[in-house]
């Protein structure tokens, strides 16, 4: 079984949430209906009540004028250089399995990126573990599509107001306008290869 990997990251989302909203002078209530969230879901997230997705996330970091990284990156500190961006071919890129895999932790879910940025692509494929427990997300619709496949435990995904039980094997793959959300309700970790569009970061 694989764990989730624990990370600062966890505990600062709600929190860095919160300082960017201030930052642009906006309550929660502005937030929400720039957002498509609910202010009590907001609140939740604000204080660590509740964990974010990361494709709410990209809605919450549109709507702050960020990008979604912002919100799990260390500030740079004062005098640090700039990092070393390296152009990429446009048509493809190569991610060995031996590379450091990039890792995002929110709340109850670890997102492991499977893929290098590459200018002009358009998916977001990662691997998603799910603890057990925590608060269920409200079901929220954004633009894109996405896919996702079960690879160990169960997942509890609704779509338009239905739940589906999805077991190793199984797959959903949507219109991501379409209201939904995924909970793991069971007492075991669950592993999940989702590929969302568009890119988050």
């Amino acid at each position: 079984m694989t764990e989730p990997l624990e990370d600062a990251s966890a505990v600062q989302v709600g929190p860095r949430i919160r300082e960017f909203r201030k930052q642009r002078g906006l309550t929660l209530r502005s937030l929400a209906a720039r957002s498509g969230l609910s202010i009590g879901f907001l609140s939740q997230v604000e204080r660590g009540i509740s964990s974010i997705g990361l494709t709410a996330l990209g809605s919450v970091a549109t709507a702050l004028g960020h990008s979604v990284a912002d919100f799990f990156d260390a500030p740079a500190a004062p005098g640090a250089p700039d990092p070393v961006v390296v152009p990429m071919p446009r048509h493809f890129t190569l991610t060995r399995g031996e590379n450091a895999a990039v890792q995002y932790v929110s709340g109850q879910q670890t997102y492991r990126m499977l893929s290098d940025r590459g200018a002009g692509l358009v998916l977001e494929p990662m691997v998603v573990h799910i603890a057990p427990g925590g608060r269920r997300e409200v079901a929220y619709g954004h633009a894109g599509e996405e896919f996702a496949y079960v690879i160990s435990g169960e997942l509890l995904y609704e779509v338009d107001g239905v739940e589906h039980r999805l077991h190793p094997g199984d797959s959903v793959h949507l219109r991501s306008s379409v209201p939904h959300s995924m909970y793991n309700d069971t007492s075991e970790v669950t592993t999940v290869v989702s590929v969302v569009t568009p890119r988050l970061f």
